[in-house]
């Protein structure tokens, strides 16, 4: 008599970038899916996010990259201007990368999960996992896996259940996001020369820290960071003090306008390094693995590779296999992640941003990076 092989399961904590689209990659070599998630609705509430190359490739291998180009874009020039003067115009045209916003991006990954027969649960609190595949809810109900995705942020339930010890490295400066319209005719008026399609970083360094990192995400919307030093109360506060920022950064008028309407949230600049990815059948990525500061813009690029490479080590095993092929995949994979969030960091620590022309030489080791290439790692020993 012949007996029906086993399917292999997944239990993913987080529908985030990295818990969707480790999903999607587990689906489509063949396993059964869970996605727990701890709000009552499935959405991203963020601003906007820049994709590369590395990230952009594996939207790609889901055949995704259509609908990706359709809510999104590529602005012709990365601008960089300290106390208003022009330092660089970067038009990388050896780089892929996109433009968008958060939502849009989330909405993609979710329905593309769904198609893939991923099961996804809203209200499903995660409280721990065990290394040997036990995934447990606040309420008390168990799921057995043979494979636990912990993708459920800095506060990482699965990760601190599991004594995982970590370090986490603050930065004097922080940064408030915000969606609003593009305003392009406004700012135009004010403007004449500009072209309000780049993606501009507007540095003002005196007589106090004030950046704004403006980045059209498509047609209609436009993505504003705002950057300011911890220690300044007024700088940091939301919602934003207007015209402190209408001060230093008048070009900017239509769009800090709507700005301030929106209450928005402050957070500081952290770095987060695990003494280990990973526990058993346990997994960790995206931001409960590695947070990292967003001056390279690679958190959501390394938390969408790292899902689809664990994905990819772990679909490669046999069950009992498992664990090993996750040390092994950690092994090869962590020191690019590692050094990304090392360089993040760097520039935060200096603000070495400011100075334009960065986007060059080793810097661009993430953005180029391919996970999708079966033959990436064939030089590592």
């Amino acid at each position: 008599m012949s007996s029906t092989p086993h399917r292999r399961h997944a239990e993913v904590s987080g529908a985030g970038f990295a818990g969707l689209t480790a999903s999607i990659a587990l689906a489509r070599q063949g396993w059964t899916v869970r996605v727990h998630e701890r709000a009552e609705v499935l959405r991203e509430q963020g601003a906007g996010i820049v994709l590369w190359q590395n990230s952009l490739r594996v939207l790609d291998a889901f055949g995704l990259i259509d609908e990706i180009n359709e809510g999104s874009m590529t602005p012709p020039f990365y601008e960089t201007r300290m106390q208003n003067s022009i330092v660089s115009d970067e038009a990388m045209p050896d780089i892929w990368w996109r433009t968008m916003t958060r939502p849009f991006l989330h909405s993609v990954l979710a329905n593309a999960a769904r198609r893939e027969g991923v099961e996804i649960l809203t209200g499903s609190t995660v409280a721990g996992a065990t290394e040997q595949g036990t995934l447990w809810l606040e309420d008390g109900t168990e799921f057995e896996a043979d494979l636990i995705i912990g993708a459920d942020g800095v506060g990482s339930p699965v990760r601190d259940s599991l004594g995982i010890e970590f370090d986490r490295q603050t930065s004097r400066d922080g940064i408030s996001r915000f969606l609003v319209p593009r305003k392009k005719a406004e700012l135009q008026a004010i403007e004449p020369d500009t072209d309000w399609d780049n993606m501009i970083d507007f540095w003002n360094l005196e007589p106090r820290v004030l950046r704004v990192l403006y980045t059209p995400a498509n047609e209609n919307e436009l993505y504003i960071a705002l950057m300011a030093p911890s220690d300044d109360p007024d700088g940091s506060a939301v919602p934003i003090d207007l015209e402190l920022w209408k001060s230093i950064h008048p070009q900017l008028a239509p769009v800090l306008d709507e700005a301030a309407k929106v209450e928005g949230k402050y957070y500081g600049y952290q770095t987060t390094r695990l003494e280990q990815w990973t526990k058993g059948r346990v997994a960790l990525v995206g931001d409960s693995a590695h947070a990292m500061c967003p001056a390279l813009a690679q958190g959501g690029g390394c938390a969408i590779m790292n899902a689809y490479t664990v994905a990819q080590a772990a679909s490669e095993s046999d069950i009992a296999g498992i664990p090993a092929a996750l040390v092994e995949w950690e092994r090869v994979e962590r020191p690019i992640t590692d050094r990304c969030q090392d360089r993040s960091q760097e520039y935060a620590n200096t603000r070495g941003m400011a100075y334009g022309n960065q986007f060059t030489g080793d810097v661009n080791e993430t953005t180029l990076y391919d996970p999708t290439n079966s033959h990436r790692h064939d030089a590592v020993v």
